[in-house]
């Protein structure tokens, strides 16, 4: 794909709903606003979702950082409303077109 191809692309991606994956397993879903060189991607009206951790009992009791024992659970992912957001490059593993 040429240089042109992409931008044209690009350019019909954009006020488009996009779910991005990233490396820390979040998922953010927003309207695409911008992308730069480095591919991060700038999202507007954004909602963060994550799966909930199952927390072990002494680490809630201490109010201490996680712990290995700490794990995704089967329950639904929660969410929470980020506004406009930059989702830096380096941390993306999957960018999807949302269907409304």
């Amino acid at each position: 794909m040429d240089s042109q191809a992409a931008q044209d692309y690009l350019g019909r991606l954009l006020g488009k709903q996009l779910r991005i994956h990233t490396t820390d397993a979040r998922v953010f879903v927003g309207e695409f606003k911008c992308t730069d060189n480095e591919c991060n991607v700038i999202l507007s009206q954004a909602s963060e979702y994550r799966h909930p951790l199952k927390k072990s009992i002494s680490s809630l009791a201490k109010g201490g950082l996680p712990t290995v024992q700490e794990e995704e659970t089967e329950q639904p992912m929660t969410s929470r409303f980020m506004g406009l957001i930059v989702v830096p490059g380096q941390h993306i593993t999957k960018i999807e077109l949302q269907d409304r």
